[in-house]
């Protein structure tokens, strides 16, 4: 029987998927077993030695969380695992999606993932009606950092919330995510090109999510995809789960099938009607639920 070594996925190699041995740091080229779940970045993974310094991935181990976003069949992929924090980039230009924002923010709550909001591009001017909605969400407990990933304003204080865990930056096209990542991790180039080299694979793709390790310790997955999960595995009492100012009145509707829209005796609605909830992210809230794909309840 092969010896089984402990590996972590770094990132999709064409059909392969680039393991760091966890012994001694090697970087192995591997396929999975055919009847094998699909591994993500970030799993922590069984492999035994092929031959050619090659390898072929038994066993995916327990996650602590997953990241999911929709597949064929109405079925869902996890695309990042084992991650304690999200961060949400977004900008002044482009716009920011305040829809996406949200989307984001009621997956992380429902997947007990860690979430915090990055604003970029802190060097350009900060429209009001954006300072107005952000002060929404530090109310809420979202921690919210302020950064320039050109200007070097704020990039510090962001470093130190990412050591220590393992932690991906997400958002909308646009907003910097990748001028974050090269701005703190300087040689990333070099270890994509390890990473290549290493696994004989040639140039390492840019479009698939990598795991970076942090130089002052912690993980950082880098992901040039726009959404790179939905909400594909929410049923629609998550969706309301996963916004923090309805937790409090979720128990208090007057049907235990309240859908928080026109229904009768609703706790959230009278919240917003009395002041006491974002009208802005009510509706956003609406607008999500038409986004749900069928059934939603």
């Amino acid at each position: 029987m092969a010896v089984l070594l402990r590996g972590l996925a770094l990132a999709h190699l064409g059909q392969g998927i680039a393991v760091e041995n966890q012994d001694d740091g090697g970087i192995v080229l591997c396929q999975t077993r055919r009847k094998l779940d699909t591994v993500a970045v970030g799993d922590q993974v069984l492999f035994a030695p092929v031959n050619g310094g090659q390898g072929r991935i038994e066993d995916i181990l327990p996650r602590r969380s997953a990241l999911l976003r929709p597949a064929k069949s109405g079925k869902t992929r996890a695309v990042a695992a084992n991650l304690d924090a999200v961060f949400v980039v977004f900008a002044a230009a482009p716009p920011c999606d305040f829809l996406l924002l949200d989307q984001y923010l009621a997956v992380c709550e429902n997947s007990d993932i860690g979430v915090s909001l990055v604003f970029n591009k802190m060097d350009l001017p900060e429209p009001a009606y954006l300072g107005q909605e952000l002060s929404i969400y530090q109310n809420l407990g979202y921690p919210l950092y302020r950064v320039s990933a050109v200007a070097a304003i704020g990039l510090d204080s962001l470093m130190q919330a990412l050591v220590g865990r393992v932690s991906i930056f997400t958002g909308q096209s646009g907003v910097g995510k990748s001028s974050l990542t090269n701005a703190l991790i300087p040689d990333k180039q070099l270890k994509t090109n390890a990473i290549s080299a290493t696994t004989k694979h040639g140039r390492h793709t840019t479009t698939a999510a990598t795991l970076y390790h942090l130089e002052q310790g912690g993980d950082l997955i880098d992901s040039p995809g726009v959404a790179i999960f939905g909400l594909a595995a929410l049923s629609l009492q998550q969706l309301a789960a996963g916004y923090r100012e309805f937790q409090p009145l979720l128990g208090q509707c007057q049907f235990n099938d309240c859908r928080h829209i026109q229904d009768k005796g609703c706790a959230i609605r009278a919240a917003v009607e009395q002041g006491k909830i974002s009208l802005s992210r009510y509706l956003r809230y609406l607008k999500l639920i038409e986004k749900m794909p069928a059934p939603i309840f």
